[in-house]
């Protein structure tokens, strides 16, 4: 077993199937100490079931490594508190947390029920403020206290949410509002000895399969395996990486780069009369880059012909 992340002790949510199982079981063959939380709900969020993370709790004990399952609802701030309480408890500290945990309830927004935006929003959103927030307090906490503190706060984005996808409205926004809470987050802990990263992550796994177009081959599943994520949410969980904080990392079998955040592009002098503002957006919108699209390409935002 690699020392890479020796003694560090991780809580990853969303950890019992797909990208947060690599996760887990990454951190803890590199000496990590595990928290694999997961309510083992279906892909909508809905009923619960601790097997999941059980599972993995038994293949990391398997291979020699230290785990503990949790199924904790980590959008509810309550259990999220006793979650990182008994992190805590049973390992004496916290480094690192990974927020993963995710539904999808795609729809176009024409047809989206307000029920399934808001059950988007709750989980991934509300579920990565809750448990980051309990998280910062203890690490604020043991910084004041003169105790060194070389944390990380991980979470997920999606290019859905930094690029945008159609059908997606209500899981790109929170994915968008991860990216922001994270850079927000970042230079809020800083003094505290905490980096907050991002990643955008691209897999196939039971939220995603069936969003492919055509025939999933081999070759596919080999791209787009989520285990070509882990390695840099375990070098971001590790010491190594207490430089690196603010940033977005693209992540798949075939992308790993960061994405940079909104910049201001052209500019024009303020103007007060609305009717002369015509040529003058046109004019800026002519110079302004495209808006990027999933692939990473400029795509759309131009005029209209």
């Amino acid at each position: 077993m690699s020392t890479f992340c020796e003694d560090r002790v991780a809580i990853v949510t969303g950890a019992g199937r797909g990208i947060g199982r690599e996760y887990a079981l990454m951190l803890a063959e590199h000496g990590a100490k595990v928290v694999v939380n997961d309510m083992g709900g279906a892909r909508d969020g809905s009923g619960s079931d601790l097997s999941p993370a059980e599972a993995v709790v038994a293949e990391i004990e398997s291979r020699g490594g230290q785990a503990s399952a949790n199924g904790a609802d980590v959008s509810d701030f309550q259990s999220a508190q006793q979650m990182v309480q008994r992190a805590l408890e049973r390992y004496g500290r916290l480094d690192v947390l990974v927020n993963n945990a995710g539904i999808l309830r795609d729809r176009m927004l024409v047809n989206m029920q307000e029920s399934e935006w808001d059950a988007v929003i709750r989980v991934h959103l509300k579920g990565t403020y809750a448990p980051s927030h309990h998280a910062a307090a203890y690490w604020r906490a043991e910084s004041k206290a003169g105790r060194p503190v070389n944390a990380r706060l991980i979470n997920t984005t999606s290019v859905s949410g930094i690029y945008g996808n159609p059908g997606q409205c209500n899981y790109g926004a929170a994915k968008a509002g991860i990216a922001a809470f994270s850079i927000i987050a970042s230079r809020e802990l800083g003094r505290y000895g905490v980096t907050v990263n991002c990643i955008a992550p691209g897999a196939l796994t039971r939220l995603t399969e069936d969003l492919q177009p055509g025939e999933i081959t081999d070759a596919m599943r080999e791209a787009q395996s989520p285990r070509w994520i882990a390695p840099i949410v375990t070098w971001l969980a590790s010491s190594e990486s207490s430089d690196v904080t603010g940033r977005i990392f693209e992540s798949s079998g075939s992308v790993f780069a960061v994405a940079e955040s909104w910049n201001r592009g052209p500019a024009a002098k303020p103007v007060m009369d609305p009717t002369a503002l015509g040529p003058i957006v046109r004019d800026l919108v002519k110079q302004a880059r495209l808006n990027t699209g999933m692939n990473g390409k400029f795509q759309d935002g131009g005029l209209l012909s």
